[in-house]
Parts: C-alpha cells; sequence; structure tokens
C-alpha cells in the first residue's frame, strides 16, 4: 500500500437496464430515498457533468462526514469520473456496463491521506477505511436494488 494514498474498489450486479441504473447514480440529490447512510445533498453549483455535490454521510464516529463531490465527466451511460474534496480528497470513477437485463458496476476511488497523521498510520487507516467503503458500498447497492425493484449482488469490495 502507497503511505499516500488509498484504493476503494467496489462492484455492484443490478438486475436493471443500465440507462435505470446511469439515472439513480446521476441523481445524488436523490440518493437520500434509497442509500442508506446518506442524510443530505446540497448542491452549491451546477455544472454540466453535474456540477459539485456536497453530500453528508451518517458514520459510526459520533459526527457526520460531509464530502464534496464535483463532476469532472459523465459518459451517458457508461462512465462518471469525479473529484471528492473534504477530510479524504480523491478522485474515482464510476464505470456501468450493460449485461444483458442486468448492469455491472464498478466504482473505484483513490483516496488521499492528505495529513501527517494519516500518512503515520497508513498501515492502519487503509483497511479501515477499505472496511467502511465496504459497507457504505454494500449498503448502497442493496438500497439502490430495493429502490428499482430488483435482485442485486456486490463482489470484490476492498
Amino acid at each position: 500500500m502507497h503511505p499516500h494514498h488509498v484504493d476503494l474498489v467496489s462492484h455492484w450486479r443490478i438486475a436493471a437496464p443500465v440507462e435505470t441504473v446511469w439515472a439513480a447514480l446521476c441523481t445524488p440529490e436523490d440518493w437520500h430515498c434509497w442509500w442508506p447512510g446518506v442524510c443530505a445533498v446540497h448542491t452549491p453549483r451546477a455544472g454540466h457533468a453535474g456540477g459539485v455535490q456536497q453530500i453528508t454521510w451518517a458514520t459510526r464516529l459520533p459526527w457526520p462526514l460531509v464530502i464534496e463531490i464535483e463532476a469532472l465527466e459523465a459518459l451517458r451511460p457508461e462512465c462518471l469520473r469525479g473529484r471528492m474534496r473534504g477530510p479524504l480528497p480523491g478522485q474515482g470513477i464510476w464505470l456501468l456496463r450493460p449485461d444483458g437485463l442486468a448492469t455491472d458496476v464498478t466504482c473505484v476511488w483513490r483516496v488521499q491521506l492528505a495529513t501527517r497523521w494519516m500518512r503515520g498510520l497508513a498501515l492502519l487507516l487503509g483497511p479501515l477505511l477499505r472496511r467502511a467503503h465496504a459497507g457504505v458500498m454494500r449498503a448502497g447497492c442493496s438500497g439502490l436494488a430495493r429502490h428499482l425493484g430488483v435482485a442485486a449482488a456486490t463482489s470484490g469490495d476492498s
């Protein structure tokens, strides 16, 4: 593991057409309706690829996690790419691939261990971040499937 960043990878398989999954992922202002842990979404700036979304997440910590995601690229219905600001800045990409009547989704975020104490605890912090991210992503996959009324599975969360 690199002491300055952590890669967070998740795979979803949603039994819904790619356009349906794309529409749900491209409307973060509605995530709180189906993604457990999303408390609020605020749009401080709109833009061509989705603008900037400020998302407040409930965490196991005694305070919420607030991140800002700026949409950098949206290639319908295949790819969403963004930059995250906040306690764990980084970049990420969502890749959607139709597979029959289902959609395979891969999400990859590379978050920076931005502070000296984080880098000093990289060997401990990396696995904790991956475990926490995997739980959040499993909840998102399950929540989206319930919202769409379809089956879903996650795999390879790291």
